[in-house]
């Protein structure tokens, strides 16, 4: 995962997104990508879908690397946060936490 993360930092400092860019213009191409996704939800086109999700992941590495943040370790600890929280969704989409 990390050579991919490493190759995609290449990428787009070759396009200079991580020189020029913005943290505020990159986070507005991820909210694009997000539109992207749910339009693609809204028509079960997976190819979209499995696109979307791909270019969002691409935004925000680009993020990441445009706030000096590393992107495996933000993903750690969110994950840290959240993976001992129990609960269940429930048919209506609501997650409902264990007290």
């Amino acid at each position: 995962m990390k050579a991919l993360i490493e190759a995609i930092e290449n990428w787009g400092f070759d396009r200079k997104i991580t020189v020029n860019g913005k943290p505020m213009t990159q986070a507005i191409k991820t909210l694009e990508e997000c539109h992207e996704l749910l339009e693609a939800i809204n028509k079960n086109d997976q190819l979209e879908i499995n696109d979307a999700i791909g270019d969002i992941v691409v935004t925000l590495i680009m993020q990441c690397r445009l706030q000096n943040i590393d992107f495996v370790e933000t993903v750690e600890g969110s994950y840290n946060v959240i993976k001992d929280r129990t609960g269940h969704l429930n048919e209506v989409g609501d997650f409902i936490k264990d007290v």
